[in-house]
């Protein structure tokens, strides 16, 4: 009886731990945020601080929020879809693209931050994998943002990226439905990594749905993958971001506060929903939310 007692105890320790990281982390990227902005970008030393707030805090800010929360819900729990889904928003707002990416990987600092210390907490993180993942991952992250800012055109690739994704997507769903799946080895990781961290930065997404695919048409254990994806994408996120800093610095600070704001807030749910769902309905949804994707870059780019 003690024993239940005292478990009980320490989950609703737990819980309570979580809230408080939670609201405490979405306090302090704001705070940074707001300190960063004198230091980023070149006008700032003419604005004042209770200016930008009341440019950066209006009822719009709570579309951002919303677009994050639900972005981040998806992308902590299917591994995908933070950058493609922000991407879309901010692109919708009349953000050019060249700014939309850069604050894009700026914004995905701090949630993916918040998502991969979450999925490490609740134990969803393979770390072989993870370090197989990382510096090949923002190697590559870093040449494509570099490539982008100064050299060639992203949308170029698209259409080869997102049919290489259809086929992996189509993939992913006929696996679901094998009773038994047998993994396979995964082979040359370091060059899947790269190509996951060159194409998020040229695309403006491409991470998770590169990565955690071809992981997961190999076999591989859903929660494992997509919990150690996640948590290298933080710093796959990082590294792009200094490297769109270095070259485009950035304007969109109400995008960029909303999305983190919103993204920091749902990340510990989205890790809970990768261990609640079982794993046929979520490689479905992961399979469904890549061909999705694929379908709607190629018709765009058609269109």
């Amino acid at each position: 009886m003690e024993t239940s007692i005292s478990t009980l105890s320490v989950k609703q320790q737990g819980r309570k731990w979580q809230w408080w990281h939670t609201a405490g982390t979405a306090v302090v990227t704001i705070a940074l945020l707001v300190l960063l902005f004198p230091y980023l970008t070149p006008e700032a030393t003419q604005v004042k601080v209770h200016d930008f707030l009341g440019t950066v805090f209006t009822t719009e800010i709570l579309f951002y929020i919303a677009a994050g929360l639900c972005a981040q819900l998806v992308d902590g729990a299917l591994g995908m879809a933070y950058g493609a889904t922000s991407s879309s928003l901010l692109l919708g707002m009349g953000v050019s693209p060249a700014v939309s990416s850069a604050s894009v990987h700026v914004a995905e600092v701090f949630t993916t931050g918040a998502s991969g210390f979450s999925h490490f907490k609740l134990g969803n993180v393979n770390k072989k994998l993870f370090l197989c993942l990382l510096i090949p991952g923002m190697t590559g992250a870093i040449t494509g943002a570099y490539l982008l800012a100064d050299r060639i055109n992203g949308d170029l690739i698209k259409p080869y990226i997102s049919i290489y994704l259809l086929v992996l997507g189509v993939i992913v769903i006929r696996k679901a439905f094998r009773r038994h799946q047998r993994k396979a080895r995964t082979k040359r990781l370091a060059p899947l990594a790269f190509a996951g961290g060159f194409m998020d930065a040229v695309g403006g997404g491409g991470w998770g749905p590169i990565v955690t695919a071809t992981l997961l048409s190999k076999g591989r254990a859903v929660h494992y993958t997509i919990g150690s994806v996640n948590a290298a994408e933080f710093f796959i996120s990082l590294s792009s971001a200094i490297t769109f800093l270095f070259f485009t610095g950035i304007s969109s600070w109400q995008g960029i506060i909303g999305l983190v704001t919103g993204g920091v807030i749902a990340s510990p749910f989205a890790a809970l929903l990768v261990r609640k769902i079982k794993r046929k309905p979520l490689m479905i949804l992961v399979g469904t939310l890549i061909i999705l994707l694929s379908l709607r870059t190629l018709i765009g780019l058609l269109g």
